[in-house]
């Protein structure tokens, strides 16, 4: 469906599907509080880049990632480099690259039933407010799954673009809104027929 684990043997796989999602959570808080230099978000991205092959995925699912996310980053920095200067462009290109890369880790190391199982049960307590732990975990898994797609998607429609001599710009966001919504679709049928969606 819309899984994208891989299966390994390394610490990451390892790792209980909890751990990797505190783990996440934390690292994005800090990520998004810490006052980061261009220096310290330099640091950040290849220490995010690093867990890839010391965790165990590798470094061909490392070049893949990233390969991704190079239009991503092109347009990104490009237009903060433009608006705001070299600096703050590196540094909050940084940050939403080493935020994606952390959240494609986590899908390619979780099994998505692992990772069903730990936000239902972090999500029981809020049964009082009458919110049905089940639907809140599948939403939040498959927000998290999706960033990497979307980065993928992304790619496609700049692949596809660039094949007609055409420039990124304002005319990719069509594209890029049929796919998701494609995939979208795609998704809801596949939970239709194993009964997790009407």
């Amino acid at each position: 469906m819309i899984s994208l684990y891989r299966p390994g043997t390394g610490i990451l796989h390892r790792m209980s599907a909890g751990a990797k999602l505190g783990l996440l959570a934390a690292l994005a808080l800090c990520v998004s509080v810490l006052p980061l230099g261009t220096t310290g978000t330099a640091i950040l991205v290849a220490a995010v880049s690093s867990l890839y092959v010391v965790g165990g995925v590798g470094w061909r699912l490392l070049a893949e990632s990233w390969w991704r996310l190079r239009w991503l980053i092109i347009v990104l920095a490009g237009a903060l480099w433009i608006f705001v200067g070299l600096d703050e462009a590196v540094r909050n290109a940084g940050r939403v690259v080493a935020l994606i890369l952390l959240a494609d880790l986590v899908t390619r190391t979780t099994r998505m039933g692992d990772l069903l199982d730990v936000l239902q049960r972090l999500l029981r307590p809020l049964r009082v407010f009458r919110l049905d732990p089940e639907t809140a975990a599948l939403a939040i898994s498959l927000t998290i799954a999706m960033v990497p797609v979307l980065a993928g998607f992304l790619n496609q429609v700049r692949d596809a673009q660039r094949a007609r001599g055409v420039r990124l710009g304002p005319r990719a966001a069509l594209p890029l809104l049929v796919l998701t919504l494609r995939h979208a679709d795609d998704v809801g049928d596949a939970l239709a027929a194993r009964g997790l969606a009407r």
